[in-house]
């Protein structure tokens, strides 16, 4: 048979019932029932039953319960890992991207990896290379591969190689497979008293 669980008598049956009764949120209604229905001398497995909680979770709740009464129930804040970029550091960067790179940014096109080391540099920012994928796709930016231009082309000379150049390839003549070929490597029949 299963043992009952070990609650300290910080409030009475009725004190946690009413707690359980009047608690807005269900989260923390939940965590006070475990403990009211530990008080009532319940097994953990019937606890289980009740909550829906999972074993170490009902120890978890009655033990910090016992640690420090209802408010340890209570969530913690969550630290979490925030936004590198607030909103306002955010619109700076799209805006900064669409204007275009500048001489200083060593690069002709903004690609992930040139936007991370401009995002480190103008905002001391550190982003994995995938969070700065991320950071574009959420800002609106798609994946694109422009054709590079030499910072030297001539366009008026492209054009004119372009008007003057043959249009277009000539095609090849098709290949003859290796079984229709018609020389080979054997020997013909004969030849071999030829040589002689």
């Amino acid at each position: 048979m299963e043992a009952t669980m070990n609650v300290l008598h910080r409030h009475t049956l009725d004190e946690l019932g009413t707690l359980y009764r009047t608690e807005t949120s269900a989260r923390m209604a939940r965590r006070i029932q475990a403990v009211w229905l530990a008080r009532q001398g319940r097994t953990c497995r019937r606890i289980m039953d009740v909550t829906g909680a999972a074993q170490r979770t009902v120890f978890g709740w009655i033990a910090k319960y016992n640690q420090g009464g209802i408010d340890e129930l209570l969530d913690r804040p969550r630290s979490g890992r925030p936004t590198f970029l607030n909103a306002e550091q955010q619109k700076q960067l799209a805006e900064r991207i669409e204007a275009g790179s500048r001489e200083e940014d060593v690069v002709c096109v903004f690609n992930a990896s040139a936007v991370d080391e401009l995002v480190e540099k103008e905002f001391g920012v550190l982003y994995s290379l995938r969070g700065v994928q991320l950071l574009l796709g959420r800002l609106g930016f798609s994946y694109q591969c422009p054709r590079p231009v030499h910072e030297n082309s001539d366009p008026e000379a492209q054009e004119a190689f372009k008007k003057t150049s043959p249009q277009g390839w000539k095609p090849l003549p098709p290949s003859t497979p290796a079984s229709e070929s018609r020389s080979t490597s054997r020997t013909k029949p004969g030849s071999a008293s030829k040589a002689r």
